[in-house]
């Protein structure tokens, strides 16, 4: 489970994503930015893809948007009521797919809050933290009976994708994840509070992948279900845009300038999500790409190259070894169960 050596692979969505007929792929956050690059490829290389979002109105018009962009002869797109920050919600759109669908081929965990103000919802979780790493939990855990029972088929290639940061390592070294208070930290006490509270989740987000797919290994599937977590880059999204408008009038035009001049579009950020998700590379080699984290490539260029993290450094600082301990199982699920959230499953095996 070591991050290795620096890992780099050509990939280019035009040519290296194979057909996907027959696949099943769920995306959150599919409705703008990165997601909604990520699902016009997957459409348009044919796979059905679910477009998970809370907006009935700005899904509806994404769809639209796709099928302007891809046409009706490739795969389809189906839009899933999901708003990941209510786990009722995301209880009764795992339900959906579970009754629709008779296989899962992927699933990516795109959807994220950035930059966001201090809030508790209504389960008394602060949201980012909710949207962020609660969310995505209890969706794939949801989904879990579904994509290893996929796995069981003939030549499945079923893939469990996380789309992080690199700003997993600005999390503060003195992070714990064992109590609700723990969770609800505002950070408030430093220069860069929304940072570090998306930096937190991020890192939350993280340590779940890979002893998702520590435990994943251990339940010895015929086919091995791969987790991958990938940094997409600095990427112009909504997120950004919405970030700018709220540092007011003086900074908020210099940031967007910033943002507009530097960060990628929204198409090269879905190249990473793309890559863990569909590109043949990574279940040709599992042993290498089995619970990796991707870095985004350091030159532009449509055929980008991702590689895979070096092994130097991991989250919150920490030194890499063979087993994270208690500090990754917390931060999976192990402890939440005792927060005082009714709606949480329990972690056990997988």
């Amino acid at each position: 489970m070591l991050m290795g050596a620096f890992f780099s692979r050509r990939f280019n969505p035009d040519t290296d994503i194979p057909d996907l007929s027959g696949k099943v792929i769920l995306v959150t956050g599919g409705n703008a930015g990165i997601g909604f690059a990520v699902i016009e490829q997957l459409v348009r290389h044919g796979a059905k893809v679910y477009m998970g979002a809370r907006n009935p109105e700005r899904a509806r018009a994404a769809i639209e948007r796709l099928r302007t962009s891809v046409g009706s002869d490739n795969g389809q797109v189906v839009w899933l009521d999901l708003d990941l920050s209510d786990p009722r919600k995301v209880q009764k759109a795992a339900e959906e797919v579970m009754q629709r669908e008779e296989r899962l081929d992927v699933l990516i965990n795109n959807a994220a809050l950035l930059l966001v103000p201090y809030a508790k919802d209504y389960d008394n979780v602060q949201n980012i933290v909710m949207t962020n790493y609660m969310g995505a939990y209890l969706l794939t855990r949801l989904l879990l009976p579904l994509l290893k029972r996929t796995a069981q088929e003939p030549n499945s290639d079923v893939r469990i994708v996380f789309v992080n940061s690199a700003r997993h390592h600005s999390c503060p070294s003195d992070v714990r994840f064992r109590t609700l208070d723990d969770l609800n930290r505002d950070f408030e006490d430093t220069m860069f509070p929304q940072l570090l509270r998306y930096a937190m989740t991020k890192t939350m987000q993280l340590l779940f992948a890979k002893d998702l797919q520590r435990r994943l290994d251990a339940a010895a599937l015929p086919r091995a279900i791969l987790c991958l977590a990938v940094d997409p880059g600095e990427v112009n999204t909504e997120g950004v845009h919405a970030y700018t408008e709220s540092v007011g009038p003086v900074l908020g035009p210099l940031y967007r300038a910033i943002a507009h001049l530097t960060f990628a579009a929204p198409a090269t950020g879905a190249l990473g999500p793309l890559f863990c998700a569909v590109s043949p590379v990574p279940r040709a080699e599992p042993l290498v790409y089995r619970g990796a984290y991707l870095d985004p490539p350091r030159s532009s260029g449509r055929a980008a190259r991702w590689r895979r993290a070096g092994s130097s450094r991991g989250s919150c600082g920490i030194r890499r070894s063979a087993s994270w301990g208690d500090r990754d199982r917390a931060a999976s699920g192990v402890v939440l169960g005792r927060l005082g959230c009714g709606w949480c499953i329990p972690y056990g095996s997988v």
